[in-house]
């Protein structure tokens, strides 16, 4: 089985979860008048008697993302204090949803060839871990310091926001080969800086970025960083303007 097929029977897979967790909500009647399926068709899907196509999968959870809404529950839980930052510990410690994330992921990406994840230490760790986990790839941590053991590296440096300091992010060379094709995911996009490193970490390693994924984006300037990767798919559950 080729990985593209194998990602959509995964995706597929992760639509009857989707489901099921909407009809913990809603009646059959509910979906079915919402999907424009027969209720006995959806009663199949859940349990677990047929798969849908990949084309129904996506008309569905086209549907049910309205529904087990992603985007508002991670705008219920920002609320920004006075120096316009959010405690994001609720969202990146809830396993539930960050699982929910990773099927958002799926679904926004399927069809697309992934064969490794890539994310910043250290917050964007949980979801990364879930999205890699549910695609079946191997995940990268590009790190700010250099591990002991390590005799190779692929370096990458940028000014985080506010600050006049330069940091390089780290990857063991080697990790990315020429023929990977790489998600970046993070929880929280800012200034996309961080993004931007994560990009040219993949780019020196001769391999191809598959897309940027992010749970929040604040603001608009993140866009300018990443701007230069013209056709990239970035795809952003949640964006809210920034309160400064």
């Amino acid at each position: 089985m080729s990985e593209t097929h194998l990602h959509d029977l995964k995706f597929r897979l992760m639509t009857i979860e989707l489901l099921r967790t909407a009809k913990k909500s809603y009646t059959y009647r509910d979906l079915s008048s919402r999907t424009n399926l027969p209720v006995t068709v959806l009663s199949r899907y859940v349990k677990g008697h047929v798969l849908p196509s990949t084309k129904r999968a996506k008309n569905i959870w086209s549907v049910l993302e309205n529904i087990v809404n992603l985007a508002q529950e991670l705008q219920r839980r920002i609320k920004f204090d006075d120096l316009g930052y959010f405690d994001n510990t609720t969202i990146v410690t809830d396993i539930a949803l960050l699982s929910q994330a990773a099927q958002s992921a799926m679904s926004r990406f399927a069809g697309k060839r992934i064969t490794k994840i890539l994310t910043a230490a250290v917050d964007g760790i949980p979801l990364a871990t879930e999205v890699a986990s549910a695609l079946g790839v191997d995940l990268i941590i590009a790190k700010k310091t250099k591990e002991v053991g390590v005799q190779q590296f692929v370096e990458e440096t940028l000014i985080p926001e506010n600050s006049a300091v330069v940091m390089s992010l780290y990857i063991p060379k080697g990790v990315i080969k020429r023929r990977d094709s790489v998600l970046i995911v993070d929880d929280i996009i800012r200034s996309g800086e961080t993004e931007r490193a994560l990009v040219n970490l993949v780019l020196k390693s001769k391999a191809d970025v598959a897309g940027v994924y992010a749970l929040v984006a604040i603001g608009d300037k993140w866009k300018q960083a990443i701007e230069p990767l013209r056709g990239v798919q970035t795809e952003i559950v949640f964006s809210v303007k920034s309160p400064r």
